[in-house]
C-alpha cells in the first residue's frame, strides 16, 4: 500500500490549507489513516486520525483541536485534513499513515504504510 499526501503550500498565519491523501489501489476505507507532522528539530507527531469506515472515530491533538477537520471521501478514496486558523507552530513537513483495522492510534510505529511528505509553512 502506498499513500500519497498532498495539498501543502505557505500560507499566511489565519489561513486554511486542505490536505489530500491518496492510496494507490487499495480502498482507503478499510484503514484507519492518521496524518502526523515533523517540524525541524522535533519528533513525529501525531495530528489527527480516523478509523476505518466500520469504526468512523476520530482523534485529534489538543494543539489542532478546534480548528482542523479529518474526513474521508470514500467515492474518490481519499482522506483529507482541513486545517482552519493555521499559526506558524503548525509549520511541519505533514505526512498521511495507514494501519490495518478500526482502532486508531497516534504513535508513527503504530502505522505500517507512510506517504511522502507535504510541506506546510505558516509564515507571515
Amino acid at each position: 500500500v502506498q499513500l500519497q499526501a498532498s495539498g501543502g503550500g505557505l500560507v499566511q498565519p489565519g489561513s486554511s490549507l486542505t490536505l489530500s491523501c491518496a492510496s494507490s489501489g487499495y480502498p482507503l476505507d478499510y484503514f484507519t489513516i492518521a496524518w502526523f507532522r515533523q517540524a525541524p528539530g522535533k519528533e513525529r507527531e501525531g495530528v489527527s486520525c480516523i478509523s476505518n469506515n466500520a469504526g468512523s472515530t476520530s482523534y485529534y491533538a489538543d494543539s489542532v483541536k478546534g480548528r482542523f477537520t479529518i474526513s474521508r471521501d470514500n467515492a474518490k478514496n481519499m482522506v483529507y485534513l482541513q486545517m482552519n486558523r493555521l499559526k506558524p507552530e503548525d509549520t511541519a513537513v505533514h505526512y498521511c499513515a495507514g494501519r490495518d483495522g478500526s482502532s486508531w492510534a497516534t504513535a508513527p510505529h503504530e502505522y505500517d504504510y507512510w506517504g511522502q511528505g507535504t510541506q506546510v509553512t505558516v509564515s507571515s
